[in-house]
């Protein structure tokens, strides 16, 4: 019998970002809204991600700069790397390491997909405090989700067989929809309470009730 393997997106998914980069954003420029700002981050990284591939140090860093320049702010002085540099204080949802340390020990492989650096995503995955058998990061992948990079290099990588694999994610965007357009398997984690017509194999509020639902798609 071959492995079963779950992969998952990180920020958003076991990894507070929305909460990580508003607070970051708030201690720049302590006078804006932090919801304004928030939603003008998730405007603009999109459009410096696609087609690129540069670090997503870079991606921070020039997410910052182009809300600033569009929206007539300063960058205070040594802030440049503000975004970047918060990344380490970020914390996983609570529910996140229990929920992986389940699956391990039901038996499934877990893998990380993610659209940052290997040092940020390294720093998270201690934060949470179980061990993964693979990581992929944008700089492996030679892209950014949506684009397919990321799971081409996860099955070359690993040889997984498709009908014995699961994806995990928060983003609608980033992975649910592509996960969609390539015919995998796709538990959508819907934390913010959204509606979506895109086909899925499932979907949960968090990832408390994971193990049980990956185990129903992929028995052993």
């Amino acid at each position: 019998m071959t492995d079963r393997w779950a992969t998952f997106d990180c920020y958003g998914t076991l990894i507070d970002w929305d909460g990580g980069v508003r607070r970051a954003l708030v201690k720049v420029w302590p006078d804006e809204v932090g919801e304004r700002l928030f939603q003008r981050y998730h405007d603009v990284e999109p459009r410096i991600q696609a087609g690129r591939g540069i670090t997503y140090r870079q991606v921070l860093r020039e997410a910052l700069a182009t809300i600033a320049e569009e929206d007539e702010l300063a960058v205070p002085p040594g802030q440049d790397d503000a975004l970047a540099d918060s990344v380490p204080s970020w914390r996983p949802f609570p529910e996140v390491p229990g929920a992986l340390g389940e699956l391990r020990d039901r038996g499934w492989k877990l893998a990380i997909l993610s659209n940052t650096d290997p040092d940020m995503l390294a720093t998270s995955l201690t934060t949470i405090g179980v061990e993964v058998d693979l990581r992929i990061t944008a700089a492996e992948a030679g892209s950014y989700k949506p684009a397919y990079g990321h799971w081409d290099t996860f099955f070359r990588t690993t040889s997984a067989d498709r009908a014995r694999h699961v994806h995990v994610a928060a983003s609608l965007y980033h992975d649910v929809e592509p996960c969609a357009q390539l015919g995998l398997a796709c538990v959508w984690i819907n934390r913010l309470d959204e509606s979506s017509d895109l086909p899925r194999a499932g979907e949960l509020p968090n990832l408390g009730g994971l193990p049980a639902a990956l185990d129903a798609l992929v028995p052993r």
